[in-house]
């Protein structure tokens, strides 16, 4: 788990979108994507997808399929 949290978060750290902004694109609070990086919080399928839609980086690179982003 790990190594999702780790670059789920390094994908929410170079963001273009501020907390707010993504919260609102993703359907969750600010406060959920806070604890998303400073928690062992990890978002439900439906949040997760639309996390990786978002940010515009691959589910499989954050679950550790592959090692390219």
């Amino acid at each position: 788990m790990s190594l999702i949290k780790d670059r789920l978060v390094e994908e929410l750290r170079y963001s273009p979108y501020t907390t707010v902004e993504l919260a609102k694109k993703v359907g969750v609070s600010p406060e959920m994507i806070t604890q998303y990086r400073t928690t062992d919080k990890l978002p439900k399928l439906e949040t997760f997808a639309a996390l990786c839609k978002a940010l515009d980086c691959s589910a499989d690179y954050i679950l550790g399929l592959t090692d390219r982003p």
